[in-house]
C-alpha cells in the first residue's frame, strides 16, 4: 500500500459513505492515499473509515452537508491544514427529485442544484486554491442524465450536464497551475440509489436490455475510471468527459 499510485497524496471524496464515493474510497486507499470521505450522515462514513483502516490504510470522516457551502469549504480548509495540503477532490455527493415538468415546484427544482452544482462548485473553488501552488487532480461525477433526457428527472438531467460543462471551464482556467479537472459518467450502477428499480426482476431485465455490454455497473468499475483520473498516469487529461457505461450512451439501440 505504501507505493501505490497514490501514495502519500491526500484525497477528499463528497458522497463517501456508500455507492460510488465508497468504492473510489476503499480504491484510493488500496492504492496509499489518505482518504477524507465527507458526507450527510456520520455512520456510513465511519462505516467506510473503518473498511479501509482495517485494511492497513489511513481514513477520516467528516460529517458534511455538501449542499451548506460554509461547511463544505471549511471541511476541505481544515483538510487540507491537517494533512499537509490536497491533491485529490472527487465531487461525487448529489441529491434529485422526481417528477413531471408541470408537477415540480421551484423548491424541488433548486434542490437538485444545491448539492450536485452549488457544491461541485464549492467544492472545486475551495480546492483550486489550495492547489495553486503544487497542481491536483478534481474529478467530478455526472451522469447519462446530463447527456440524454430523462423523463420525470428534467431537474436532475440539467444539473448533470452543468457538471460538465463546469468541469471544462474549471478545466481550463485550472492548467496553467497544474489543476487538472474532468468527468466521470456513468449510466445504471448497482448502488443503494438504484437498488429499488434494480430488485425488481423485470426492471433490471430491460435496463440491461438497453446497455451493449448487457450488465449495469459495479461501483469499483466507476472507482478504477475515477483513480486513472486522480493518477498520474492521466498527467496529460483534462477537460474530458469519459462515460463508464458499458457503452449505453454510444448507441441509440442495441441489438435485440
Amino acid at each position: 500500500m505504501a507505493h501505490g499510485r497514490l501514495h502519500n497524496k491526500v484525497a477528499f471524496i463528497t458522497g463517501g459513505g456508500s455507492g460510488i464515493g465508497e468504492a473510489t474510497a476503499l480504491r484510493f486507499a488500496e492504492e496509499g492515499a489518505h482518504v477524507v470521505v465527507c458526507g450527510r450522515r456520520l455512520e456510513p462514513l465511519a462505516q467506510v473509515v473503518a473498511r479501509i483502516e482495517a485494511a492497513g490504510g489511513q481514513a477520516r470522516a467528516m460529517q458534511v452537508d455538501v449542499s451548506d457551502e460554509a461547511a463544505l469549504t471549511s471541511a476541505i480548509e481544515k483538510t487540507a491544514t491537517e494533512l499537509g495540503g490536497l491533491d485529490i477532490l472527487v465531487n461525487n455527493a448529489m441529491a434529485y427529485s422526481w417528477g413531471t415538468i408541470d408537477a415540480t415546484s421551484t423548491a424541488d427544482w433548486h434542490s437538485n442544484f444545491a448539492t450536485s452544482v452549488d457544491g461541485t462548485f464549492w467544492g472545486t473553488r475551495a480546492a483550486m486554491k489550495r492547489m495553486k501552488s503544487k497542481g491536483g487532480s478534481i474529478i467530478n461525477v455526472s451522469s447519462i442524465c446530463g447527456l440524454l433526457g430523462t423523463h420525470s428527472m428534467a431537474g436532475y438531467s440539467a444539473a448533470k450536464a452543468a457538471i460538465i460543462n463546469f468541469s471544462r471551464a474549471a478545466a481550463a482556467e485550472g492548467a496553467s497551475n497544474g489543476i487538472r479537472v474532468n468527468v466521470v459518467i456513468p449510466a445504471v450502477v448497482e448502488t443503494p440509489a438504484t437498488a429499488g428499480m434494480l430488485s425488481d426482476a423485470g426492471a433490471r431485465q430491460n435496463t440491461e436490455k438497453l446497455i451493449p455490454m448487457g450488465r449495469v455497473g459495479q461501483p469499483r468499475e466507476l472507482a478504477n475510471a475515477i483513480l486513472f483520473l486522480a493518477s498520474d498516469e492521466s498527467s496529460y487529461v483534462t477537460g474530458a468527459a469519459l462515460p463508464v457505461d458499458g457503452g449505453r450512451s454510444a448507441v441509440l439501440t442495441t441489438a435485440l
